[in-house]
């Protein structure tokens, strides 16, 4: 089996990028097939249980695979002087040139490519011509769940990310309270918080809304479906990868198609930048709060969304990744 080094890069943040990175690098463990965790400065602490090694000094050999994220490009380097086979790991469509020179084209360099969702693998088949294997992220289930059933109806409350397009989240916020002045909208920043803080915030709203893009496999809507919201929002078109309209009126992305999925409409999705179709459909999502049948199949549909996305679907995608090196 070919041996597979993990470089994480230096963020003084952990973003979920880095978290998915480290999520891979235990699944390899789980196969086998882990030789090591690179970093440039000091490991992560939340990863401590992973064998992280200095990446100028770990023992890269010819015939080992190294991982490196899209947008680092310069930590190839540390598998072209071992004779590693490198494999680019793309987690987000639009940082796919981030950091490589100008005039310099990924079908000239001996890279493969590895995709975190099916619409990043379509995007880069395109642009490069290479067809990437695909090892989406999970989400932690025993964080990301529904509230307690027993639990009193939640309140009109809709949480969003202010660093995801803040903008238009603002924009959405001011069209619904012009079009519904009597409606008691509580809109519920997520922001500072760990993913524990994330999970009980969502189990309190009744409504996510996504303003993310560009995003390579958005995880916070995701997150708000496991934990019983309904999503409404862009996809940044990364999302596409499991976002199904529950309007069969709403948009689709032109040119890419979408894959065949086992769950319905899980979401009221709109397209990217869209403020006024995003506020409509907030509207249209808040009036299915109040007819019990039509919400509960929206949230069957996104549980159902959400059971794809858990340790054992990456497993399997790592292992037929693995074995194809």
């Amino acid at each position: 089996m070919r041996r597979v080094w993990v470089f994480v890069p230096p963020r003084p943040v952990v973003s979920g990028g880095m978290r998915v990175l480290v999520q891979v690098a235990r699944q390899l463990r789980a196969w086998g097939g882990l030789a090591g965790v690179l970093c440039w400065e000091e490991p992560l602490a939340e990863a401590s249980d992973l064998p992280w090694q200095a990446a100028r000094s770990a023992p890269l050999a010819a015939g080992d695979a190294l991982l490196v994220p899209e947008g680092w490009p310069g930590a190839l380097t540390l598998g072209v002087r071992a004779g590693c086979r490198l494999v680019v790991y793309c987690q987000n469509w639009a940082y796919l040139f981030h950091g490589l020179a100008e005039g310099v084209r990924w079908q000239d360099l001996p890279v493969e490519f590895l995709a975190v969702s099916q619409p990043v693998a379509w995007y880069i088949e395109q642009v490069t011509g290479k067809a990437p294997a695909v090892v989406r992220p999970a989400i932690d289930r025993s964080l990301f769940h529904p509230p307690p059933v027993s639990q009193s109806p939640r309140p009109l409350r809709v949480a969003f990310m202010p660093r995801k397009n803040k903008a238009m989240a603002e924009g959405v916020r001011r069209i619904v309270a012009e079009r519904n002045p009597h409606l008691p909208w509580q809109w519920v920043p997520i922001h500072g918080l760990d993913p524990a803080g994330v999970a009980e915030l969502l189990r309190s709203c009744a409504i996510f809304l996504a303003t993310g893009f560009p995003e390579g496999c958005p995880l916070p809507p995701l997150e708000a479906m496991a934990c019983g919201c309904l999503v409404v929002g862009t996809t940044g078109f990364g999302g596409w990868d499991y976002a199904r309209p529950v309007d069969s009126k709403a948009p689709l992305p032109s040119g890419i198609p979408l894959r065949p999925v086992p769950w319905g409409g899980n979401g009221w999705w709109v397209a990217d930048g869209d403020m006024l179709g995003a506020a409509l459909a907030l509207e249209r999502a808040a009036a299915c709060l109040e007819i019990a049948d039509a919400c509960q199949q929206v949230r069957a549909a996104a549980f159902r969304t959400v059971a794809a996305y858990d340790a054992e679907h990456q497993a399997a995608e790592v292992a037929a990744w693995v074995q194809g090196l």
